[in-house]
């Protein structure tokens, strides 16, 4: 049986109310899992306080050329640093619901206080590789919300048996922390924000112009959502404009297009080819990119003041320790009160 979801709601691990933070995002997809270890405890050393990663199987374009399993990179990460970790994960095709409790769990025990996941429908890119069909969106949100239930009954220590858009028999989790991780939406609509907040216990979402983020935040608070809300941040800095505008071509060109697009979409290669026309210049509503230091940190105080608590920085190159460098001198301490250290 599995029980209602509001019966087994996390009881929550991230900061306190009001502390803020500024967290590192790990990208899978463009550096190689040993150099992103490296990176991520350099974020700690010169001052992030937080940090999440992406969970894919294969990249965004060819040039990125990585994806590491980020299950098993985040039981080193989280060995490795003291920070709190999150990972962006779609239960239901890939993974199966039941497996995903368990690594959850399992981490949990291990680094009490210290893990989240923030669910959400996933990607074509990714769930095609199980060659089962591509579900319209409505099917994936359907087949998330039992997902997350059935998840949430396995890390209360129930049995679950199912057989509806997931089919589980009799599974159990035996491995878990006295009190589970917290399950986030992950959310870029105001739609899926509002449909979300029933069952989720927190909200992330990505950088969008400011009156898209005020909708999404309104649709998850209007909706009842409670918890922390977190925003993504895609970003290019380097010593010159014209640097950061070229690292951010490169890497990043997926930015210039919005959903359905980055769902339906199924392979780096064709990626690579939808975006063959998309200029530097179209990024910029995506990407932050400048080489002023001072110019990010007003940006990110904007968009912290939307009414985001936590604030992950996804600097979109491929090489990190210069971004970690200039970004843990200049622009955490002019953030002040927004780097807040992450309490369990």
């Amino acid at each position: 049986m599995v029980p209602p979801v509001a019966s087994c709601r996390a009881s929550g691990q991230l900061p306190e109310k009001g502390t803020a933070v500024i967290g590192f995002h790990a990208s899978h997809e463009q550096i190689d899992p040993r150099a992103l270890l490296a990176a991520v405890k350099h974020a700690e050393e010169v001052g992030f306080t937080a940090a999440m990663c992406s969970d894919h199987i294969s990249p965004w374009s060819v040039r990125q050329g990585q994806s590491g399993f980020a299950w098993s990179w985040l039981g080193a990460a989280l060995e490795a640093t003291n920070l709190p970790f999150g990972v962006v994960n779609a239960p239901g095709q890939r993974y199966h619901p039941a497996v995903i409790a368990q690594a959850i769990g399992t981490l949990g025990q291990m680094y009490p206080g210290r893990f989240w996941a923030a669910l959400g429908s996933g990607e074509n890119a990714n769930e095609h590789i199980t060659g089962e069909r591509w579900p319209r969106k409505d099917l994936r949100n359907a087949r998330l919300e039992e997902s997350v239930t059935v998840m949430r009954a396995l890390l209360a220590g129930e049995e679950v048996s199912l057989d509806h858009h997931i089919r589980i028999d009799r599974a159990r989790v035996w491995s878990r922390p006295e009190a589970p991780p917290l399950l986030v939406a992950a959310a870029v609509s105001a739609e899926t924000a509002g449909w979300a907040a029933a069952w989720a216990d927190g909200l992330i979402t990505v950088a969008q112009p400011p009156e898209q983020l005020r909708r999404v935040l309104a649709a998850y608070e209007d909706a009842g959502g409670t918890g922390r809300k977190a925003l993504q941040v895609h970003l290019s800095w380097a010593a010159t404009d014209e640097e950061a505008l070229a690292i951010a071509h490169d890497q990043w060109r997926t930015g210039a297009f919005n959903p359905p697009v980055l769902w339906d979409i199924d392979t780096p290669e064709s990626f690579d080819e939808i975006t063959k026309h998309v200029t530097a210049e179209d990024l910029r509503s995506s990407v932050l990119i400048n080489s002023d230091l001072g110019w990010h940190a007003d940006r990110l105080a904007e968009l912290a003041a939307l009414g985001f608590e936590d604030i992950y920085l996804h600097h979109v190159g491929k090489k990190q320790q210069r971004f970690l460098d200039a970004f843990g001198e200049r622009v955490l301490p002019q953030l002040g009160r927004l780097n807040g250290e992450a309490a369990a």
